[in-house]
């Protein structure tokens, strides 16, 4: 058991920074974070449930199931280091959605969620893969994609 922690510990390391909180980052659309929410879709869109329940199976996209657990095919393969998604959509406003997975940091400093919505500098502290340099983990729209799915978890 140890040993797969670690091991999910260390690809969520190669996706994103767990040191994100203390390093330069930079937004790539403007919001607003009012409370524990943004309450307004980012850029303005809006989200496609069905696009958003295949991202979420993503394990080398959008890196959910590598921690969280719910209502998704293969449940062998889903973590349990991070709450249950099962009905998430009723505990949980589009907008409680929103910051958390754009960047769960700003509700709990200590998380081991990515950062998915920022671009975190390149700096001697922290390197950045080639792959993610200058680029979010998610856009805008999977991330209004995934908030879209979310809210039919009830």
């Amino acid at each position: 058991m140890k040993r797969r922690l670690i091991w999910l510990l260390l690809t969520l390391c190669a996706a994103t920074s767990i040191a994100s909180a203390i390093t330069p980052v930079t937004r790539l659309h403007a919001y607003k974070v009012e409370g524990d929410a943004i309450a307004h879709p980012l850029a303005g869109l809006s989200g496609d449930a069905a696009r958003g329940a295949s991202l979420v199976q993503q394990r080398h996209k959008s890196l959910c199931v590598l921690c969280h657990a719910g209502p998704f095919p293969d449940p062998h393969l889903q973590g349990t280091i991070a709450p249950d998604l099962t009905g998430v959509g009723a505990r949980l406003s589009a907008g409680q959605l929103r910051l958390r997975i754009v960047n769960m940091k700003r509700l709990n400093p200590d998380s081991i969620m990515p950062v998915y919505f920022e671009i975190i500098a390149d700096s001697q502290e922290v390197r950045v893969a080639e792959t993610w340099r200058d680029r979010p983990i998610l856009t805008a729209q999977e991330i209004e994609d995934l908030v879209a799915y979310l809210q039919t978890l009830r």
